[in-house]
């Protein structure tokens, strides 16, 4: 799997909104809730290898490798999704008066007129003004009879015989179904409003009682729009809004580019090394080069295995790694020379060399291990790719060399 700088795509740093939270919910359980409510939803949008966790206090850090439409994913991640059915008032003449003051007044919506005193005087106790999905029409709707609270399933669905604009079919559960019914039993030949977030996706006739607990919301959705209300639906509402502070987007042709300069570059630094190993040491250097390969594949069978994502500092991670094996092989070669030189046997030489460098290899291996912890317990993204492979690769160019 690759990462966002290799694969290309979008990372986005999001704010949760402490203002908006409910005196109840602390902030640290409102950014937990809100990390599991994102991460559901990308999961059903079916974008691979995501990454989506917790940056600071109230800061939540988003990538998603590959993602072709950026501004969707934002839409998809920063939805509230408060869904609510509302009665749609019967009394024109206050809703009459609401729309000349805000002609009057130059509102042309109604989230520009909603904190207007003047307006506010208009509304009648228990109701609200909301906009239209549709058109620039104004609604005036008695406070929510059901909310998204009680729902169970959202799926999309085609008009009957697959023709005309899909739909998002909702299920209520017990509760949910019993108020449906409720509702929809005495407001018969009344408009019964599905509001998102504030704006009125349709407004259907009650022409009966709906007992089952299932409706459906209608609107000039294409499939795109109505898979993406449908999973925020299901993926349950934000605690409070989220908002976008920081974007930035790999495209495809830089993740290619970054590919073949990283793995050219790796590939150059690990070849030298080879090469002076081949040249310095001879034979000895040849069998170390073959370990230094084997401990290569193996680290790649293993990220293979576990299904780990490679990004560009973990190629880094890689080629440092392979480079203290290296270092471990002249410790041990140069300790083995010293005994020669002091007269022992080659036999007698090696056991020595190894068992005199053993110590100074444990030592950098350790010390390294316990910094690639430090790096994947506490860093994002990347730093976890570099600590990952910084990590496997260090317990299996010590297997190797020691081998």
């Amino acid at each position: 799997n690759l990462g966002l700088d290799l694969r290309g795509g979008t990372h986005l740093l999001l704010e949760v909104d402490a203002s908006k939270l409910d005196e109840k919910v602390s902030v640290k359980d409102a950014v937990d809730r809100a990390v599991e409510i994102i991460r559901n939803r990308i999961d059903q949008f079916g974008v691979a290898e995501p990454l989506i966790a917790k940056q600071g206090d109230r800061w939540i850090v988003v990538q998603l490798p590959g993602i072709k439409d950026p501004a969707r994913a934002k839409e998809l991640i920063g939805k509230t999704a408060l869904l609510e059915f509302c009665l749609v008032s019967t009394d024109n003449d206050a809703l009459s008066k609401i729309q000349d003051k805000m002609r009057e007044k130059d509102y042309s919506k109604a989230e520009e007129a909603v904190n207007d005193e003047e307006i506010k005087a208009l509304i009648p106790e228990g109701y609200f003004i909301a906009d239209s999905k549709e058109d620039s029409r104004v609604y005036l709707l008695k406070e929510a009879s059901l909310t998204g609270a009680y729902l169970v399933n959202a799926k999309v669905e085609l008009a009957t015989g697959g023709f005309g604009y899909p739909h998002v079919s909702l299920e209520f559960n017990k509760d949910g179904g019993k108020i449906f019914a409720d509702v929809t039993g005495a407001n018969i030949d009344r408009n019964l409003a599905i509001v998102l977030d504030g704006i009125v996706q349709s407004a259907p006739v009650i022409r009966s009682r709906i007992p089952d607990g299932r409706a459906i919301i209608e609107g000039n959705f294409n499939s795109d729009d109505a898979k993406l209300l449908a999973t925020v639906l299901r993926a349950g509402a934000l605690p409070a809004p989220v908002k976008i502070i920081e974007e930035r987007t790999v495209g495809p042709s830089l993740g290619d580019d970054s590919i073949k300069k990283g793995f050219s570059s790796a590939l150059l630094g690990v070849g030298i090394v080879l090469l002076f190993m081949l040249i310095y040491y001879g034979f000895s250097g040849f069998i170390a080069d073959i370990a230094l390969c084997l401990n290569f594949f193996i680290l790649m069978g293993i990220m293979s295995y576990f299904q780990f994502t490679l990004t560009l500092p973990g190629i880094a991670g890689i080629v440092l790694t392979l480079g203290m094996a290296v270092d471990a092989n002249v410790l041990i070669y140069e300790r083995t020379r010293e005994e020669l030189r002091a007269g022992k046997g080659i036999k007698k030489a090696l056991a020595d060399g190894y068992k005199n460098a053993f110590s100074a290899i444990i030592d950098s291996n350790l010390t390294t291990i316990l910094t690639g912890i430090v790096l994947f317990v506490f860093g994002t993204g990347p730093i976890k790719g570099f600590a990952t492979t910084l990590i496997i690769a260090l317990r299996r160019s010590h297997s190797c060399t020691t081998c």
